[in-house]
């Protein structure tokens, strides 16, 4: 079996040595390198080729976010797991949009954070629907009347099955529950979920959630913007 590599981002060295300590362990997953600022990430990630980035959010030069963005416009991109002490935090809800794939707690059991970069190197978010509302709430304010406007014109790009895929997977469904509830096949709704990702210009099924969050389409009883 290959080894997941993991690239360890923090300013704290307690805090990099504990995860190093904690994944050491674990026979299918590899610390490749360490970085105690957003800054050294590029350089790093081009001469170790992390699978996954364990990122923090506050840094003394270049933040997580920014760090994010710059990873994520890059071709073949490691996928991003942001590390932060609150759960419902704005700067959080920026580290998703610039495409992480999910975030864990720094004080979070070390099974879940194990379990967590497993996930998502196999292409699976690490955030649950209602962990998404939280964020999304706790962030609402002037802002939002924009992102309405800019992801309803992104969902109306969308067929109509890609819409209804969008909002199941806004709403945290598997892939094979997705399948059941549209009555179509697995694979279809993976290609839906493709199509719904080069149509929108985004980066995982994290951002599909957001997109159909901020569109309204999950509001109750919503078929879609209009």
């Amino acid at each position: 079996m290959t080894a997941i590599r993991v690239l360890l981002v923090d300013d704290d060295p307690l805090v990099r040595a504990g995860l190093a300590f904690m994944m050491g362990g674990a026979d299918d997953i590899e610390i490749v390198g360490e970085a105690a600022d957003g800054s050294e990430v590029e350089a790093l990630v081009e001469r170790t080729r992390p699978d996954v980035v364990l990122m923090d959010i506050r840094m003394p030069a270049v933040d997580g976010i920014t760090a994010t963005e710059r990873l994520r416009a890059s071709e073949g991109a490691p996928h991003v797991v942001v590390l932060t002490t609150f759960h419902a935090d704005e700067q959080v809800l920026r580290a998703l949009r610039a495409g992480a794939a999910g975030f864990v707690l720094k004080d979070t059991p070390p099974a879940e954070i194990l379990d967590a970069v497993r996930r998502v190197a196999a292409g699976d978010p690490v955030l649950s629907p209602a962990v998404t509302r939280q964020l999304m709430d706790h962030a609402a304010g002037g802002a939002a009347d924009t992102r309405r406007t800019h992801a309803r014109v992104r969902v109306a790009a969308l067929g109509e099955r890609e819409r209804e895929v969008a909002v199941a997977v806004g709403r945290g469904l598997s892939n094979a529950d997705i399948a059941a509830r549209l009555f179509m096949s697995v694979p279809t709704v993976k290609a839906h979920v493709s199509r719904i990702l080069a149509k929108s210009g985004l980066d995982n099924r994290v951002q599909i959630a957001l997109l159909a969050y901020d569109a309204g389409l999950l509001d109750e009883g919503a078929d879609g913007p209009g």
